[in-house]
């Protein structure tokens, strides 16, 4: 039994740490899938059994648990990064400028609600208690990268032997944050008087009005003398819409169209177009039939095939640039991205993993399906070289040191927020560098879930051996009031806003206030509710500039106040 007993107390063998992991990781993964009135706390429990291990000594040596903690927080956050940068740029556009606008000020006001329950309720001339409200503040609206970059911040302040084990507050806050979330978003629905029947008919009609940029297919009778002898680039130009064409029947003859291509009076064409461009449209053209269209010639079969682009070659290229219609005798009419349709537009980038919808005579549509790869098995392949050019990127960025005037030391973005930020630049515009980024949803899931829960484990095991005297003979329950108070005040007074002054959909509203959290607990709560992609919309909306905040705010708050 020796050998038993030297594996978990010979706390410098490779194998006593390996264990010391996958004991708290998996008790913790399996405890979180644990729901208590429908919530529960996912992998953030791995930090809870990290503590309870810390505390009943079964641990492993500081150098070590730092160094996974810190490279699964760099892990983590350059995963989130890749995984938002397509739509971080993309969300500020239209009602999404309002929805960011106001989840920036309830950050802020998440920090204001901080400093002033510090001032009322702590000993401002104790060095510890605000870097300890730090970790509450992050507790409290359920923000792990948050801890981390604050962590991390408070290692260019305090001298690594007396660095705050801020672990404690947000583990004391976190319970009640998951809950403090979905209750407030309930207390708006009251507050405001809201119904939910009446906001999931509001959803319905504004769906049906605003058809945004869905593909939409039209089958016309060219009858407007105007647009004879001319061009389908020409016409195109005039409406000044996208349209694609992709068949014509010309005197019985099927014809495979390019943008050069003429149209007469009495022509049948088979148009794609944005659903909102649709009325215009068949008004310039002519009347729409409903005869179904004569789709195939005997002698060049016509076919619709969906390809995926798996060449890396592709990645980038703008859909004008690759004359499909001209050079390969076919046409783009739709272009699937992470489920979504969008409508092929000529200034579209094409990106690995992209689907496209393609029309033509069999053999042609085959000749493009080699040229963007078409291949799930490349998909299959994780781009890891991508993952690590990324993160040393990163780790360069965030090593710059930025001299502010006022802060004791300069600033960093650091491991958290250098991978972070070169994350989404690489994810948003990586093609042009030639770097392929496209993972699997699993892939980066299973990388990110293994940065995060390698990162919970660390912290907590560190902060196990103080927790239960920080709770029980410390400020425990303070943390967890004002955590609460953190959580709430802030929801409660953006949500109002958002409602009363924006006159948002509730559902959008809920989304929007669990992507500001980064809570995913909230949003699946909102998405139980409600049978459209409303909260997932507000969610995705927020979530990408949220994080970012989220992650830069910790580290401007320990170095200009905990210094």
């Amino acid at each position: 039994m020796d050998w038993l007993i030297k594996l978990f107390t010979d706390t410098n063998s490779v194998a006593h740490i390996v264990l010391l992991y996958s004991v708290v990781i998996s008790i913790g993964v399996l405890l979180g899938k644990v729901k208590i009135c429908g919530i529960s706390l996912g992998v953030t429990f791995v930090l809870f059994a990290g503590i309870i291990a810390g505390h009943i000594g079964f641990t492993g040596p500081v150098d070590i648990l730092t160094f996974v903690q810190d490279f699964g927080l760099v892990l983590f956050v350059y995963c989130i990064g890749l995984q938002v940068g397509p739509g971080f740029f993309e969300s500020f556009r239209k009602g999404g400028v309002t929805l960011n606008v106001l989840a920036t000020v309830m950050i802020f006001l998440n920090i204001a609600v901080m400093f002033a329950c510090y001032f009322i309720f702590f000993d401002t001339s104790d060095p510890i208690n605000l870097p300890m409200m730090v970790g509450t503040l992050y507790g409290a609206v359920t923000n792990t990268p948050g801890l981390g970059a604050a962590n991390e911040a408070l290692g260019s302040v305090f001298p690594e032997n007396q660095i705050p084990q801020i672990a404690s507050g947000y583990a004391c806050a976190y319970p009640l944050g998951v809950v403090g979330i979905i209750g407030a978003t309930i207390a708006i629905r009251y507050i405001c008087g809201i119904s939910l029947d009446e906001e999931e008919e509001q959803l319905k009609l504004a769906e049906a009005e605003n058809p945004h940029e869905k593909p939409h297919q039209l089958h016309l009778k060219v009858k407007n003398k105007y647009i004879t002898g001319r061009s389908l680039m020409q016409i195109s130009e005039f409406l000044n819409r996208d349209i694609v064409c992709t068949r014509i029947l010309h005197e019985g003859n099927i014809l495979t169209p390019n943008r050069d291509s003429v149209l007469e009076v009495d022509d049948e064409i088979l148009v794609v177009c944005a659903e909102a461009d649709a009325e215009a449209i068949q008004a310039f053209i002519g009347p729409q039939l409903d005869t179904p269209f004569e789709v195939e010639d005997k002698e060049q079969p016509m076919i619709s095939k969906r390809i995926i682009v798996t060449n890396p070659r592709m990645n980038g290229k703008t859909l004008g640039k690759m004359h499909f219609s001209s050079v390969y005798g076919v046409n783009v009419t739709r272009i699937t991205r992470q489920g979504i349709d969008l409508f092929a537009s000529r200034g579209h980038h094409f990106h690995v993993g992209d689907k496209i919808m393609v029309v033509g005579p069999e053999s042609n549509v085959n000749r493009v399906a080699d040229l963007m790869g078409n291949s799930i098995k490349r998909l299959d392949a994780p781009n890891i070289a991508t993952i690590f050019i990324g993160i040393i990127l990163g780790i360069l960025f965030g090593s710059i040191p930025f001299a502010i005037p006022g802060m004791p030391v300069p600033l960093k973005l650091g491991i958290a927020g250098g991978p972070l930020i070169v994350a989404i630049i690489i994810g948003r515009y990586g093609y042009r560098m030639k770097l392929v980024t496209y993972f699997t949803t699993s892939a980066n899931m299973l990388l990110r879930e293994v940065g995060l829960v390698l990162f919970l484990a660390s912290v907590g095991v560190k902060a196990g051996a103080g927790f239960w005297n920080t709770v029980i003979n410390g400020d425990g329950l303070l943390y967890v009031l004002t955590g609460f108070l953190i959580t709430i005040i802030p929801i409660l007074i953006i949500g109002s806003i958002a409602r009363i002054r924006y006159k948002f959909n509730y559902f959008t509203i809920m989304g929007m206030l669990a992507g500001t959290c980064t809570d995913p607990p909230a949003l699946a709560y909102a998405n139980n509710l409600c049978s459209r992609e409303a909260p997932a919309i507000g969610y995705s909306t927020v979530y990408p500039l949220s994080m970012f905040l989220r992650i830069f705010t910790a580290q401007l708050i320990v170095l200009f106040c905990c210094g």
